[in-house]
C-alpha cells in the first residue's frame, strides 16, 4: 500500500451561518473548538440547516484525495457501531479506501465535527470527538502499517494516554512517517511533544505558517526557514496568499497560489494540499511538482462546499 492514514474518524456536518452566530456562541472564527459535553454540542446543532454530511476528519480527507488520484490507500480510525459509524465506513469504501478497523458498539457515539461556514468562506469547527478520541494501540494494525510505504498522522489525534500509545505504536512500526500539525489549537496545547515529533520522529511535516511559527516561537519567517533547514527533513508549509514552500536541508522550493478563484469554502484546503503533495512525493516527482499538485488540489476544493472533490 502506498499510504495509510491514521486519524480521527469524524463525520463532518457542514452548515452555513452568519457571523453573529459565531459571536453569540463564543466561538473564535477560523479555529477549532473541542466540545467535551455531548448535550452542549447537540444544542449548537438544533436550529441549523445541514448542507452536507461527509465521512471526514483531516487525514481521512487527505486519504480520499490520494485515492481519487489513483493511489492505493487505507485508513485507521475509531468509530462506533451506530448510524454515523455505518455511514462513515460506507463513505470511505465508496472512495476505494481500505478501512482497517472493525467497529463495535462503543460507550461514546461516532465523532462529529460541525463545520460552520461564514459568508467570507472561512470555516469555524466545533468538534465532539466521541469514540474517535478513544483510539488505543489495539485499534492500530502493525501489519497494515508495516505494509505501507508511508503513514500519515494528524495532530488532532495526538493526546495524552491511549491516543499517544496508538501514535507511538504507529511511528515505531512505520517505514516513513508524515504528519500534519493540524491546527494552532493543537500546537499550543501540545507544543513540547509536537516539537519532539518534528525534530526526532517525522520524515515529513505539514503545517501552515501560523502553526509552525507558534511551534518554534519564531519572530519571523526567516527563523522558520532556518529551523527547517537544520532538521534535514522535509517540511512543507502553506502560507495562504503567499503560496507554499518545501524545505529539505538546503533545498528550498516555493510556489504561488492559483489566481482568480471563486472561493466558496476553505474547508479541506490543507487536507487536499497534503494529498496532492504526498501524491507527488510517493510517485517520486520533483519537489516543485509536488507543491504544484498540492496547490491544484487545494484550489479545486475551495471552490465548492466541503472537503471532497
Amino acid at each position: 500500500m502506498k499510504i495509510l492514514g491514521i486519524g480521527n474518524a469524524i463525520v463532518d456536518v457542514i452548515c452555513k451561518v452568519e457571523d453573529n452566530f459565531i459571536a453569540q456562541n463564543n466561538l473564535t472564527k477560523s479555529t477549532m473548538k473541542l466540545f467535551f459535553n455531548e448535550n452542549e454540542f447537540k444544542n449548537l446543532l438544533i436550529n441549523l440547516k445541514i448542507e452536507k454530511t461527509v465521512s471526514g476528519g483531516s487525514v481521512a480527507n487527505s486519504i480520499v484525495g490520494l485515492s481519487q488520484l489513483g493511489n492505493k490507500v487505507g485508513f485507521i480510525g475509531k468509530i462506533s457501531d451506530d448510524e454515523f459509524g455505518i455511514n462513515y465506513e460506507e463513505g470511505l469504501r465508496k472512495e476505494n479506501v481500505e478501512y482497517f478497523y472493525s467497529k463495535k458498539k462503543e460507550e461514546l457515539p461516532t465523532g462529529t465535527c460541525l463545520i460552520l461556514v461564514t459568508p467570507d468562506s472561512e470555516r469555524t469547527m466545533c468538534t465532539f470527538l466521541g469514540t474517535a478520541g478513544k483510539i488505543n494501540e489495539d485499534d492500530v494494525s502493525s501489519d497494515a502499517i508495516q505494509k505501507s510505504e508511508i503513514i500519515f498522522l494528524e495532530g488532532y489525534l495526538w493526546d495524552e494516554g491511549e491516543p499517544k500509545k496508538a501514535f507511538d505504536k504507529a511511528i515505531n512500526n512505520a517505514n516513513k512517517v508524515a504528519m500534519s500539525l493540524s491546527d494552532l489549537f493543537c500546537v499550543d496545547r501540545h507544543k513540547p511533544n509536537f516539537l519532539n515529533l518534528v525534530r526526532n520522529k517525522l520524515d515529513i511535516t505539514f503545517a501552515n505558517e501560523q502553526e509552525i511559527t507558534s511551534l518554534i516561537e519564531a519572530k519571523n519567517f526567516d527563523e522558520v526557514i532556518n529551523f527547517s533547514k537544520q532538521l534535514n527533513k522535509l517540511v512543507v508549509i502553506t502560507r495562504g496568499e503567499k503560496g507554499a514552500i518545501a524545505i529539505n536541508g538546503d533545498e528550498v522550493v516555493e510556489n504561488d497560489i492559483q489566481k482568480n478563484l471563486k472561493i466558496v469554502d476553505l474547508t479541506g484546503a490543507g487536507d487536499l494540499f497534503a494529498a496532492g503533495f504526498l501524491h507527488g512525493f510517493i510517485n517520486k516527482l520533483p519537489t516543485k511538482e509536488c507543491l504544484d499538485k498540492g496547490t491544484e488540489m487545494s484550489s479545486r476544493v475551495i471552490q465548492q462546499i466541503g472537503a471532497r472533490l
